[in-house]
């Protein structure tokens, strides 16, 4: 790293630091300021180590004042309210994170576990009812858990609704360009059975990756207990009193819980990653199917009208069918995102619509220009 970026990051610890302790200086919950000090403290000797290496290129170098930018932040806080801070220090401590996993494995040092220790804990402070910051919490992270159900549900909705968007525009597509039916059937078919399976390819793959992260954060933790049961503790007590506990109650906790070393790794994936180890982020195989059968049944529903009709009738009931079924789909998302029925299931009905009418418009383009 050379002088300028060393010296940035100094920048960055003495205002991380400067910031964690002016936000503890207004906390009426003692364990919360307390949690605070801490982590600002910890910065402070991460400055402490920055400021060293500096002094080794710049022997007269001063340690830096907070900057001017940091001073500003907080007065914005006074009057806006801190969420900004909170959210923008969650941020650096993502960063920093990040930064040090980086540079161990371009150092080939093996990530110890620890690195997102701090993001954790400012996480939980966020959460915290007690914390005097206005504002609205954190957004959760992707890496938090989502259960069995969850992924299922999300699968069979998403699925459904592919197939049935995909595959209404491919059908009215090729019925623009007025091809005989046995096109149309096979062509959808075809669809079919292509968006089925990269559906559940990648449903599978995307829950199969996510547990297999999880499970190397679990392999990083443990063995990491093993060879510094200490530090994971005093990691444990301080995410707990972020919870809102007093240092006695926490400290009484985090003992229960190193009791036996399986009791111990329980507590530290629970609190730490934030992962429910008999799930592991979900089923690969039960999001995959639910993904394959419901996009075969949503692609189907455009399709099965030119089984056993042809022409306008056909592409009538395909759209009439395919408005229906799009108002269901529009129906089941209300369960994941709490929406009024009526405007979730319109709203589903007029892209599909959309997406119909614009692909059937350029099947007929390409139908006359080939007949032509």
């Amino acid at each position: 790293m050379d002088l300028k970026k060393l010296k940035d990051q100094l920048q960055t610890e003495v205002d991380t630091a400067f910031l964690y302790d002016s936000i503890a200086a207004i906390q009426s919950d003692d364990n919360l300021s307390r949690v605070l000090l801490s982590l600002g403290e910890i910065e402070k000797g991460h400055a402490k180590h920055m400021f060293d290496k500096v002094l080794t290129l710049e022997p007269n170098y001063k340690m830096p004042s907070p900057s001017g930018r940091a001073k500003f932040q907080l007065k914005l806080g006074k009057i806006f309210g801190y969420s900004s801070i909170i959210s923008n220090l969650s941020s650096i401590e993502k960063q920093f994170a990040v930064n040090s996993i980086k540079n161990k494995l371009k150092s080939g040092e093996k990530p110890t576990g620890f690195e997102h220790n701090h993001l954790n804990i400012i996480e939980a402070v966020n959460n915290n009812a007690a914390l005097n910051v206005s504002g609205g919490l954190l957004s959760k992270f992707e890496s938090r858990h989502k259960s069995v159900g969850g992924n299922a549900l999300r699968a069979a909705v998403l699925g459904s609704n592919d197939g049935l968007v995909s595959n209404m525009s491919l059908v009215m597509g090729v019925a623009g360009a007025a091809v005989s039916n046995d096109t149309i059937l096979l062509t959808g078919i075809a669809g079919l059975l292509a968006g089925a399976i990269s559906m559940a390819l990648g449903e599978w793959l995307s829950v199969q990756s996510s547990r297999e992260l999880n499970q190397r954060q679990i392999d990083l933790e443990t063995e990491e207990l093993e060879a510094s049961p200490e530090e994971e503790k005093k990691e444990l007590v301080l995410l707990y009193q972020a919870k809102g506990m007093n240092a006695v109650e926490a400290q009484k906790l985090a003992d229960k819980a190193f009791e036996n070393p399986q009791t111990a790794i329980d507590a530290i994936i629970t609190e730490e990653l934030g992962i429910d180890k008999e799930e592991l982020g979900g089923s690969a195989w039960e999001a995959a199917i639910a993904s394959f059968v419901l996009f075969a049944i949503g692609a189907i529903i455009p399709l099965y009208p030119f089984m056993f009709l042809d022409g306008k009738n056909a592409i009538l009931l395909s759209v009439g069918s395919s408005v229906v079924g799009l108002f269901g789909i529009g129906a089941a998302i209300t369960l994941l995102t709490g929406k009024s029925i009526l405007f979730s299931g319109f709203r589903q009905v007029s892209f599909g619509l959309l997406a119909a009418a614009v692909t059937y418009g350029i099947g007929s383009l390409i139908g006359v220009s080939l007949a032509g």
